[in-house]
Parts: C-alpha cells; structure tokens; sequence
C-alpha cells in the first residue's frame, strides 16, 4: 500500500477527512467537463501530468492545475503566457514564472539535485527552447548547467567547453539553422545526446523542417532527436536518463 493511500485512508478512520473528500483524492482521473485530468501520472510514471497551456483560458489552466495539486507537491505548465502565469500566481503564491522558458512551476519543495544535465544552445535566438528544457530537467530533480551561444559557426566556443560537457550524465543540444550542432557534439562526447530542432533560420528553413531532417540524419551515433522546438519533450527524456543512469545504491 503506497504511502498517500495509507494517510488518506488513516484520515478517514480518525474523522479528519470526508468519505467524498478521500474519493476525489484517491480517483485515477478528475472529469472537468472541458479536461479529464490524469490524477495517476505521478504513480505510474514517476511525474505528475504536465499542463500544455497554449489554447486554454486562465481559468481553465488554474482549474487542471488545482485537480493535480492536490496529488502532488510540484506541477509544470508549459507554453504559458503572461495572463495566464497572474492567474495561476493570484491561485497558487507558490508559483513561479519563467518568462523566457513560458513556463509556470509549482515546487515549494524541491527534489534533491542528482546527475547533471548539460544543455548546449547553438544561439541565443533557440534560448527560449533551451529553458524550457531547463526549467523541465531541474523541477524533475537533475542538476542541469547550461552552455549558451556555442554554435558550430564559432567552434572554438563550444570546444572551450566540451570539457564541462563532458562531466554530465546526458546532454540536450538545441540549435536552428542546419542543426549541425547536434552531430558535432556527438562526435566529441560518449554520452546520449538529445538533439532539438528549433524554427530559428533564414531562408528555405520550413519552420523548423531544415534542421528536424538534418538531426535524424546525424553521422554521429547517440544522437536521439525530438520534434521541432520541443524543449519539454527534451528535458523530460533527459530526466529519465539521468535518473536511469544514476549510480546504484550500497548493497547493505
């Protein structure tokens, strides 16, 4: 029996919580009418569901987000803008805007810090992407440090830092244009490698399309490719490398 089955279950034989009450918080899904919140993420997948805003009111964001918090101590929300992350902060006081990355967090209790994530943007214009991947990797527990503006235009600067590259566990490389990024850095390290297009480029680049293909098709192995400005999807693939290739504990 898992611990929150337990205290919500010992709540009820003392009278401190309401037979309804226990049966909102221990049911797999909360029906909203316009979203059926998935209350089990956490459980099953070891992270609470994530909240995509984009398209959805303030109110509607606020709503989700409430249903998972009482589930959970953290929450994510992604692709938020600024009248959405007021309604959420009016709601939440712990919630914290992450402008650039247009995400929200919930974390009054952050996770310990384990691994590290090193995350390589090629140029400051695939900054938004690259925190978003930040802000993902670090509120599921990594360490992450960040290497902005190393493209392969000026290679020196990514090779002055390769070495720093080198010490974490898994690394997100995001860059527009040709994408060349990603092959490069795979070519220098012996870790896996997330690769992230961005929509950032001149000419024919196809929003995204010119450096997506370029990425599938690396020369260098390890190389790992999410979709098109996928920041999230990159931090998260990210996390659950670090956590899989974290170090066993002492046999006892």
């Amino acid at each position: 029996m898992n611990h929150d089955l337990r205290t919500t279950l010992e709540q009820v034989r003392v009278g401190e919580l309401s037979v309804e009450e226990a049966t909102r918080r221990l049911s797999p899904s909360a029906d909203l009418g316009f979203a059926n919140v998935d209350l089990g993420r956490q459980e099953r997948c070891g992270f609470s569901e994530v909240i995509y805003c984009a398209g959805k009111t303030p109110e509607q964001v606020v709503a989700i987000a409430a249903e998972i918090l009482v589930r959970s101590p953290r929450i994510l929300l992604t692709r938020a803008d600024q009248t959405q992350a007021d309604t959420v902060a009016a709601a939440t006081p712990d919630a914290v805007f992450h402008n650039r990355a247009r995400c929200i967090t919930v974390d009054p209790e952050p996770l310990p810090r384990e691994g590290l994530v090193a995350i390589i943007a090629a140029g400051t214009s695939d900054l938004p992407v690259a925190e978003e991947a930040s802000v993902t990797a670090q509120i599921m527990g990594c360490d992450v440090t960040t290497h902005w503006d190393v493209g392969v235009a000026g290679l020196h600067r990514l090779v002055e830092r390769i070495e720093a590259v080198r010490e974490a566990r898994v690394i997100v490389a995001i860059a527009g244009m040709e994408g060349a990024l990603a092959s490069v850095v795979g070519g220098l390290v012996d870790q896996p490698v997330i690769a992230v297009p961005t929509s950032v480029g001149c000419g024919l680049h196809l929003d995204g399309i010119v450096p997506l293909l370029a990425m599938l098709n690396s020369c260098a192995a390890g190389v790992a490719v999410v979709n098109v400005d996928n920041g999230f999807g990159a931090g998260y693939f990210a996390a659950l490398i670090n956590r899989t290739n974290a170090p066993n504990p002492p046999i006892s």
